[in-house]
C-alpha cells in the first residue's frame, strides 16, 4: 500500500466520528442525570445550563480552558509550523497562544468585580455603551465563533479524510452531531466534565507518542537519532531564513514572523470568544484568576510537546517508505502530524491520532456551541425580541440555538472546503479581521475612562485598515495577483494583523485620553443582579455612593434604557453556593486578585515572548545533541506537571463532592430513593 493512501479503512473514520461521539454523548447524559439526582444542580435551570451556577472550582475550570483552547489547529497547525521552521515553531505556537489566556486572567478578575452576574461579554458592552456598540461588537463576537468553528471542522475533517478516506462532507456534519446532544442535555457543567475527560485522554495519548519517538521507535527512538535525521534533512533541503538552514535553531525568520501573527490572532480569538468568558463566568469569584493562570501554563505543554514530537518526526522521516509525501497544500491542511503518526506506529498510530484529534475537536466544539447559544439567547433573543423572557423560554431557546449552530458549523466547514480555504490559511487570517476588537473590548471591561465612540471607531477603522493593509501588501508582493495562495503568505498576513490591532489600539487609547469617560461600572454590576442584591443595594445607597436605584442624575453613568437589569432565572442556585458567591464578591478581595493576575500574567508574558526566545533568536545557535535533549526533556517535565494540574488536581479538589455522590448512590442501592439530594433549609440568623 502506498504511504499516500489512507492507513485506516473508511469504517474506522465513521466508527470514531459516530461511535465515540455517541458514546461520549451517552456518558455525559448519565453524568448529568447523576448530577441532578445527587447534587443541587439541575440543567433545567437556565443559570445552571449557561453558567454552571457560577460555582465551578479552579481545577475543573483550568481543565476546561486547556480543553477549549486545544483546537484541531493546536495539534495540526503547531506540527505544520514545526515541519516548516524547526524547533522554533513549537515555541512560537505555544507561547504565542498561551499569553492571551494568562492575560485574560486580568479580564476574569475585572469581570467578577465589574459585572459579576453577566451571562456574556456582549451584555457588558451593551450595558456600558448602548445598542450601537452592542451591534458593532456582536459582529466581532460572531465572526470569532464562525472562524474558530470553521477551523475546527476543516482541520478535523481533513485529518479524518487523510487517515481513513472518510467523505469530507460527511465528516463536516457528523463531527458536531454527537457534541450537540450532550450540550443540549447537560449545558455548561456537562461541557466542563466532558472537557476534563477529553483532557485526560489527550495527555495520555501525547505521552504515548513522546515515549515512542524518543525511546522505543525503530525509526527514531532516541535524541541522538532525531538530531542526526534532522541534520540530514536540513542538509538536503535547508530551511530558508534559519541559521545555517537548520531545523535545530531558534534563529528562524519565518518562525518569528509566525510568532507575531500568532500572538495577534489569538488575542482576538480569546478576548472575543464567548467560550473563554463563559469559563470566567462559571468559575467561583475567589479562584477565577488561579484557574486562568493554571490553565494557561498547563496548556503550553500540549502544542509544544506534540509538535516537537510529531512535527519534527515528519521532517526526520522524510523519504522513509512508510512516510507520506507532503505537498504544500498538505502542510497547510495540517497533515504532517497524521503522516508522522502513521509512519511511526502504522494503523495503531493513525488510530491514536484520529481519536486524539476527534476528542480535541469535539471538546472545542462543545465550548463553541454553548458559547454561541448564550450569545444568541441573551444578546439577540432576550435583548431584541423578548426582554421579559421567562425561565422556560430562555432554556428552550438555549437548547434550540445549540442545535442550530451545530448545523451551521457543518455548513461553514463545507463552504470553506469548497472554496479552497484551509485551516492554516484561516489560522493566520483571523487576526486580520478580528484583531481590531481586542483593545476596545479589554478597555470596556477594565478602564473607566474608555471613550464609547473612540472605541467603536477604533474597532471599525482598525478592521478596515487590517483588510486594506493585507490586500495592498499581497498585491505589491505578488505583482497584483490576489488568490488564496498569494493572500496566505507570512508577510501579507503579518501586515494585516499589525494594522488591524495597531490602528484600533491607537484610536481607542488616544480618544479615551483626550475625551475620557467617567464610568463607575454600576450599570454593569446591575446586570442580572439577584433580587436580594437589588434590595440590599437600594437600602444602602447614599449620596456618596451612587446607586442605580436612585433617580438618574448623570445619564452616562446610568444603564441604557433597553438593558434589562432583572435576572433571567427565577430559580436560585443552591442556597449555600449563592451565599458563598456573595461573600467571594468582596471588592477588596477581587481587586487583590486583579493585582495578582496583572503582575503574574505580565511577568509570564515577558518571559515567554521576550526573555527566553529573543536571546536565543539573536544568538543564532544551532543545537547539538545535548541542546536538543535538554529542549525536549524540559518539555516532557512541563507536560507531566501540566497533566498533574489539570487531570489529578481537579479530582483532589472535588473529593468531597465525589464522596457525597458515591454515598448517595450507595444509599439508593440499599434504600430506594434514600440518596436523592435534598437541600437543607437555610437557618434563620440570630
Amino acid at each position: 500500500m502506498s504511504a499516500n493512501e489512507p492507513v485506516l479503512p473508511q469504517g474506522a473514520g465513521y466508527g470514531v466520528v459516530i461511535g465515540i461521539g455517541l458514546f461520549f454523548s451517552a456518558f455525559m447524559v448519565c453524568l448529568t442525570a447523576i448530577q441532578s439526582r445527587y447534587t443541587g444542580f439541575s440543567p433545567k435551570n437556565s443559570e445552571e445550563f449557561n453558567s454552571a451556577s457560577r460555582s465551578v472550582k479552579p481545577g475543573l475550570i483550568a481543565s476546561g480552558i486547556v480543553s477549549a483552547w486545544t483546537w484541531a489547529a493546536t495539534l495540526l497547525q503547531s506540527s505544520a509550523v514545526a515541519y516548516k521552521d524547526g524547533i522554533s515553531g513549537p515555541w512560537w505556537y505555544g507561547s504565542g497562544a498561551t499569553v492571551q489566556v494568562l492575560l485574560f486572567a486580568q479580564l476574569a478578575a475585572k469581570l467578577k468585580l465589574n459585572a459579576p452576574h453577566a451571562h456574556t461579554w456582549l451584555e457588558i458592552v451593551g450595558a456600558r455603551w448602548g445598542t450601537v456598540a452592542h451591534l458593532v461588537f456582536m459582529f466581532f463576537g460572531f465572526a470569532t465563533n464562525i472562524i474558530v468553528s470553521s477551523m475546527l471542522i476543516l482541520g478535523g475533517s481533513a485529518t479524518v479524510n487523510s487517515l481513513t478516506g472518510m467523505n469530507t462532507i460527511a465528516a463536516c456534519f457528523l463531527i458536531p452531531l454527537g457534541v450537540a446532544i450532550y450540550v443540549v442535555v447537560g449545558g455548561m457543567r456537562a461541557t466542563l466534565l466532558c472537557d476534563y475527560t477529553h483532557t485526560a485522554v489527550l495527555f495520555a495519548i501525547i505521552f504515548v507518542f513522546v515515549y515512542t519517538v524518543y525511546a522505543t521507535s525503530d525509526k527514531i527512538g532516541s535524541f541522538e537519532a532525531m538530531h542526526t535525521l534532522l541534520t540530514k534533512a536540513s542538509e538536503a533541503a535547508p530551511v530558508a531564513g534559519n541559521a545555517q538552514g537548520s531545523y535545530l535553531t531558534m534563529r528562524s525568520k519565518n518562525g518569528l514572523i509566525f510568532g507575531v501573527i500568532n500572538v495577534i490572532g489569538n488575542f482576538a480569538t480569546v478576548f472575543q470568544d464567548q467560550a473563554y468568558w463563559q469559563r470566567a463566568i462559571a468559575s467561583r469569584p475567589a479562584t477565577c484568576v488561579k484557574a486562568y493562570l493554571l490553565g494557561g501554563i498547563a496548556w503550553f505543554a500540549i502544542p509544544f510537546m506534540f509538535s516537537t514530537t510529531l512535527g519534527l518526526s515528519a521532517v526526520a522521516l522524510r523519504g522513509d517508505p512508510a512516510m507520506r509525501t507532503l505537498s504544500p497544500a498538505d502542510v497547510s491542511a495540517g497533515l504532517p502530524a497524521s503522516a508522522a503518526a502513521a509512519a511511526l506506529l502504522g494503523k495503531s498510530g493513525a488510530a491514536a491520532l484520529l481519536i486524539l484529534l476527534f476528542l480535541a475537536v469535539t471538546s472545542a466544539t462543545s465550548a463553541e456551541l454553548i458559547a454561541v447559544s448564550s450569545l444568541l439567547t441573551y444578546d439577540v433573543y432576550k435583548r431584541y425580541f423578548n426582554p421579559k423572557a421567562t425561565e422556560a423560554q430562555i432554556l428552550k431557546i438555549s437548547h434550540a440555538m445549540v442545535a442550530l449552530f451545530a448545523i451551521a458549523m457543518g455548513l461553514l466547514g463545507l463552504i470553506f472546503f469548497y472554496i479552497g480555504i484551509s485551516m492554516g490559511w484561516l489560522y493566520e487570517f483571523m487576526g486580520v479581521v478580528l484583531g481590531s476588537g481586542v483593545v476596545p473590548i479589554a478597555m470596556c471591561i477594565t478602564w473607566s475612562k474608555a471613550n464609547k465612540w473612540g472605541s467603536i471607531c477604533g474597532a471599525v477603522v482598525g478592521f478596515c485598515a487590517g483588510v486594506i493593509a493585507w490586500l495592498v501588501t499581497t498585491s505589491s508582493l505578488n505583482n497584483g495577483e490576489l488568490t488564496v495562495t498569494t493572500t496566505g503568505g507570512d508577510l501579507e498576513m503579518l501586515a494585516g494583523n499589525l494594522a488591524s490591532i495597531g490602528v484600533s489600539g491607537i484610536i481607542t487609547v488616544v480618544t479615551s485620553l483626550i475625551w475620557p469617560d467617567d464610568f463607575d461600572f454600576e450599570a454593569t454590576r446591575a446586570i442580572n443582579r439577584p433580587a436580594a442584591h437589588y434590595d440590599h443595594a437600594k437600602d444602602n445607597a447614599t449620596p456618596q455612593s451612587p446607586s442605580l436605584y436612585d433617580s438618574p442624575r448623570d445619564e452616562k453613568k446610568q444603564p441604557p434604557t433597553d438593558i434589562s437589569l432583572e435576572p433571567v432565572s427565577s430559580i436560585p442556585p443552591p442556597t449555600a453556593f449563592a451565599e458563598e458567591e456573595e461573600r467571594e464578591l468582596d471588592p477588596a478581595a477581587l481587586k487583590k486578585s486583579f493585582n495578582l493576575a496583572a503582575w503574574s500574567s505580565i511577568l509570564l508574558t515577558l518571559v515567554m515572548l521576550i526573555l527566553i526566545p529573543l536571546p536565543l533568536f539573536f544568538a543564532q545557535t544551532v543545537y547539538g545533541v545535548s541542546g536538543l535533549t535538554a529542549w525536549v526533556v524540559v518539555g516532557m517535565i512541563w507536560a507531566c506537571c501540566s497533566a498533574i494540574a489539570v487531570v489529578l488536581y481537579p479530582l483532589w479538589e472535588s473529593r468531597e463532592a465525589l464522596g457525597t455522590i458515591c454515598a448517595g448512590m450507595v444509599k439508593d442501592v440499599f434504600t430506594r430513593g434514600g440518596g436523592k439530594f435534598v437541600e437543607k433549609p437555610a437557618q434563620p440568623s440570630a
